[in-house]
């Protein structure tokens, strides 16, 4: 039985406190791993109610998930007296914050256990009351190992006391968090902070699958209402009387309306006064003859509730009292569940709302709140733009993306310390601009279970809808033989790697869509109408590369042909057959790439000395290509580079392994490692941007990355490797597979865990979070790609 030191003050005051064991036996792999650095969270958390506490749970979470192996995360949770919580298994340490002699005595558990490298605090001034911010300054200037604080509340113009306290507090930390830019300036302007030692990190938010928000109401009873809500743990500063007061005038014009409150009294408040103020708004209720527009909802409820309540919102309702609170979590929850909001004026909902997002009232003014609530009531397209703008602008604060943000400032704050000359492992000894060694813990990104959730979803039985907006499939967009092609390999993929039976309906669907678009005279159409009629757009647009990539698709699937129904085999043979003498006629350079790869794959079951000839053929046209355009610093196939550049190298390596001519491997290698010198900086991806294309001579546009590039380079990397077993294709492997991680220009997941799909696109400052059928099957044969190298790479 192992056993760990949990410090807990017992008895009185002016004893010393006494140190309880509490078993941590059967913990998690990850918390019994030794191999990692390790980083204690000194906060508030659950069981305990409180914000922070969620906060901090939230923050753990999304860390773990994402970078589990890089380091080792465990809990110090704040208490104030002794206090009998049932923990989580990541809380190895209690700190009785009215115990002076608490905070040395972890102090001294902290720099003695030499695996921790960092602390983290979440401060918040309430937690040390009764002038114990002292003992918490004695505490920091123990601490041998560097911290990092979040300040929960930055308040302006303090006096003397309480600047003072912070200049200290910041002075004895290596970096401070805080989560506006407006709490940033008040530690500069009025406290004299450093302007290197801030950090701004947005409150962090979830990421919500956007269910349907008539079939929520049906769930919660809600049905034909439009609902306000509010929700938090209530005490006076919430100011819902202020909404209370604004109903009548609300109802007169929305009657429908009703407005909950969400969310139990806040424990200190019931400490305090009881349920006073919950009883005056009941009072108040009454008062306005409101029973049928008003609901409260008495419970701490879970989060997937939670997030319910707030997706089934129409708009919420923010009237906090206090011109001072930094932030709100709450107020962060309602912009991911995309909720327009009507706010009060705090730092935080000032910095965050535009025109185009929310509307800010003045505080305690019914008046304001009810012509905001109407104006957005009675005006639907302006709701909806407010509600998909929200989001836009709340997505970047996603917990996944604060966790990267996070664990990049806790790899450079780590960094900056001194270590034991012996490497712990996770660890890594880098050598900096003054040749000077230092130690960084390496941030390893997890891999995500693979996932089909979205591309089900996407999914009809006719075929794979083209676009989305966000997460909602759209299907005015139609159809493509493109997405459904690419479908088409990557179900097989994920059919070889899992033997799913149900993928076999996928693949039935996707391989009839393909045979839909194929036409008598041996060629393909691209583009489908919702109603399953092919569009004026296949004649106004040239369909060489969609016949391509049909052709990669039936070959691939013919290559599976031990595992694929036999019947599917011989009918993707028989179209494969009826388009070959189509292919001589091929001149579009990735037309041509595409095919090789689909030739070279179905020759690898059904040998046909046709097929080889066709390929060498194909292949010949982009040698000539090459030779024509390549030279010293331009070896490349055309004078440009556009998009699915990486097709090009690996489908004359594919030639070359159908063929055995050493010229066509000749360039492959060449023209490939050139691409990758213009793609990979260091440890980071920069594909060819698509808002202007790379002209020989000409300096490339910097933004613009869509992730079938990044597939298409991953898809190529995994040829290359298999071919040659040099390990720079495999560290780019990964390199590029992490850009859907968060390790691109933006520090932003372009992948997107809740819902399965992927993000269409990463832009300058933003990630477009459309979630098409393009960037949904390109992340998912990335994925599949990386996972046969998933214990080399990631583990």
């Amino acid at each position: 039985m192992k056993s760990e030191l949990v410090l807990s003050h017992v008895g009185d005051y002016s004893m010393p406190p006494i140190i309880k064991r509490v078993s941590v036996d059967e913990k998690k792999t990850e918390f019994q791993s030794e191999n990692l650095p390790e980083i204690l969270f000194l906060t508030s958390y659950p069981p305990r109610e409180c914000g922070i506490a969620t906060y901090s749970q939230d923050l753990l979470r999304a860390l773990n998930n994402k970078f589990s192996n890089s380091f080792k995360l465990k809990v110090c949770a704040l208490e104030s007296g002794a206090k009998n919580y049932t923990y989580p298994e990541e809380v190895f340490y209690t700190l009785d914050t009215e115990n002076s002699y608490n905070y040395l005595e972890l102090a001294l558990n902290i720099n003695e256990t030499e695996k921790i490298k960092l602390v983290l605090i979440q401060h918040e001034f309430g937690f040390f009351t009764n002038k114990k911010e002292f003992d918490f300054l004695q505490f920091l200037y123990s601490l041998s190992k560097p911290v990092i604080i979040v300040f929960h509340t930055v308040l302006p113009k303090p006096n003397r006391e309480l600047c003072l306290n912070v200049q200290r507090i910041c002075a004895a930390c290596e970096s401070v968090i805080v989560m506006t830019k407006n709490s940033s300036v008040v530690l500069i302007e009025d406290y004299g902070v450093v302007d290197s030692k801030i950090n701004v990190i947005a409150h962090g938010t979830h990421l919500v699958p956007h269910l349907s928000k008539e079939s929520l109401k049906e769930k919660y009873d809600l049905k034909g209402r439009k609902v306000l809500s509010t929700f938090g743990l209530l005490s006076s500063g919430k100011g819902i009387e202020t909404t209370l007061c604004a109903l009548p005038e609300i109802i007169e014009e929305i009657p429908e309306a009703i407005f909950l409150i969400i969310g139990k009294t806040h424990p200190g408040v019931v400490q305090r006064e009881g349920e006073i103020y919950r009883n005056n708004l009941q009072m108040k209720v009454a008062e306005l003859k409101l029973a049928d527009h008003v609901k409260f909802i008495n419970n701490y409820l879970p989060l997937e509730d939670l997030l319910e309540y707030l997706q089934l919102t129409d708009i919420y309702l923010f009237t906090s009292n206090d011109p001072n609170q930094a932030v709100s979590g709450t107020f962060s929850y309602a912009m991911s569940c995309a909720c327009p909001i009507v706010s009060t004026p705090i730092p935080h909902a000032k910095e965050v709302l535009r025109d185009d997002t929310g509307i800010i009232i003045d505080f305690q003014d019914a008046k304001q709140l009810a012509e905001g609530v109407n104006l957005l009531m009675k005006d639907e397209p302006k709701r909806k733009a407010f509600s998909s703008n929200t989001l836009q602008r709340i997505v970047p604060t996603s917990w996944e993306n604060s966790a990267i943000t996070h664990a990049i400032l806790l790899q450079k704050v780590a960094g900056a310390i001194q270590m034991n000359s012996k490497v712990d492992p996770g660890v890594t000894k880098v050598e900096d601009s003054k040749n000077q060694f230092k130690y960084i813990i390496e941030l390893q990104y997890r891999l995500p279970e693979v996932s089909l959730d979205f591309v089900k979803k996407l999914t009809t039985e006719f075929g794979m809808i083209q676009f989305s907006k966000i997460n909602k499939p759209d299907i005015e967009s139609g159809y493509t033989l493109d997405d459904n092609a690419r479908a088409l390999v990557a179900v097989c993929m994920h059919y070889e790697l899992t033997g799913d039976l149900k993928d076999l309906n996928l693949l039935r669907i996707y391989f009839n869509f393909i045979k839909f678009c194929f036409q008598k005279d041996g060629n393909f159409l691209n583009y489908v109408d919702k109603y399953q009629n092919f569009t004026t757009q296949n004649q106004e647009t040239n369909l060489a590369d969609s016949m391509g990539r049909a052709i990669w698709s039936l070959g691939y699937l013919i290559s599976k042909k031990k595992l694929i129904p036999v019947e599917l085999i011989i009918e993707a043979q028989v179209i494969l057959d009826s388009v070959l003498i189509h292919m001589e006629n091929l001149h579009s350079t990735r037309a041509m790439a595409f095919s090789i790869k689909g030739l070279y794959y179905s020759n690898l079951e059904l040998r046909s000395s046709r097929v080889s000839r066709l390929i060498k053929l194909l292949a010949d046209r982009l040698v000539q290509m090459y030779k024509h355009e390549a030279e010293h610093h331009w070896q490349w196939f055309e004078s440009y580079m556009t998009y699915a550049n990486s097709v090009l190298p690996e489908a004359m390596l594919c030639a070359w392994l159908e063929t055995a001519e050493p010229v066509y491997k000749e360039i492959a290698k060449s023209s490939f490692d050139f691409l990758l010198s213009l793609t990979f900086n260091g440890n980071k991806i920069k594909v060819i941007s698509n808002s202007s294309w790379l002209h020989k001579g000409i300096e490339p546009a910097l933004h613009g990355e869509q992730p079938i590039d990044v597939a298409y380079t991953i898809l190529a990397l995994d040829k290359f490797y298999s071919e040659y077993k040099d390990p720079k294709y495999l560290d780019k492997l990964k390199i590029a597979f992490n850009w859907f991680l968060g390790n691109n220009h933006l520090h932003q997941i372009i992948y997107n865990p809740c819902t399965g799909g992927c993000f269409d696109g990463l832009e300058e400052n933003h990630v477009n979070l459309n979630q098409g059928a393009e960037s949904t099957v390109s992340y998912l044969m990335a994925r599949l790609t990386i996972e046969k190298y998933s214990k080399d790479l990631y583990e």
